[in-house]
């Protein structure tokens, strides 16, 4: 990409940044999404459909503990992790729901231009996303603005437009139809010996109050 349509780019993306944070509701808090959504896994053997055992000679079977029973859905729940998928919504327009995965990430990642490095001191991540618009509405946003990358002490980072050897990133602004699925990467700039934690993504080119959260490693 050339200078010309990087710097029209960052530009355009600023504008609907700017446009989001307007309309969005100042009122309202974010919450952070950490529970990934499930896939097709073996049924546990009392939703099975087999019937259940007989009592011996004719006692009355043993009655079911239910607080032990409801303990198994909570302890089988993990924070989501790279790979995982996190159904997210946009707060402006109930239509705007997308399922997002973080597919990857590649620390260091190297800059795919020669003349375009990071600074000194500092290299290159990148974090590949997966969008599945669910709803009604057509994702059309900027999601090197919906994204960030958090160290182990707490200190976020914010995505450059830099491109890497890693893969193909995503354009400004990217649409995706409902239904269909769109995969890029995003970009971040940060200090080396930085140990990543956890990644973030949000609809509403990132102020939605829903932030999905995903495990580094």
């Amino acid at each position: 990409m050339s200078t010309t349509r990087r710097t029209a780019a960052l530009l355009l993306g600023a504008v609907l940044v700017t446009l989001t944070a307007t309309a969005c509701d100042a009122g309202g808090g974010a919450s952070v999404s950490t529970e990934a959504k499930q896939t097709a896994a073996a049924t546990p053997a009392a939703e099975s459909g087999s019937a259940p055992a007989k009592p011996a000679d004719g006692q009355p079977a043993a009655e079911s503990k239910p607080a032990e029973a409801a303990k198994a859905p909570d302890a089988a729940k993990a924070p989501a992790k790279i790979g995982d998928t996190i159904g997210l919504k946009g707060s402006l327009d109930k239509g705007n729901t997308a399922d997002v995965t973080a597919v990857k990430v590649v620390d260091p990642a190297e800059s795919a231009n020669a003349y375009l490095k990071a600074e000194d001191g500092k290299h290159y991540v990148a974090v590949q996303f997966q969008i599945k618009p669910t709803g009604s509405k057509t994702y059309s946003e900027a999601p090197w603005s919906s994204a960030k990358v958090v160290d182990a002490q707490g200190q976020s980072y914010g995505p450059t437009l830099a491109e890497t050897k890693a893969g193909q990133s995503f354009q400004t602004p990217t649409n995706i139809a409902g239904g269909e699925t769109g995969k890029g990467f995003v970009v971040f700039e940060v200090p080396n010996g930085t140990k990543l934690d956890k990644v973030q993504f949000s609809l509403d080119n990132g102020f939605a109050q829903q932030v999905g959260q995903w495990k580094i490693g």
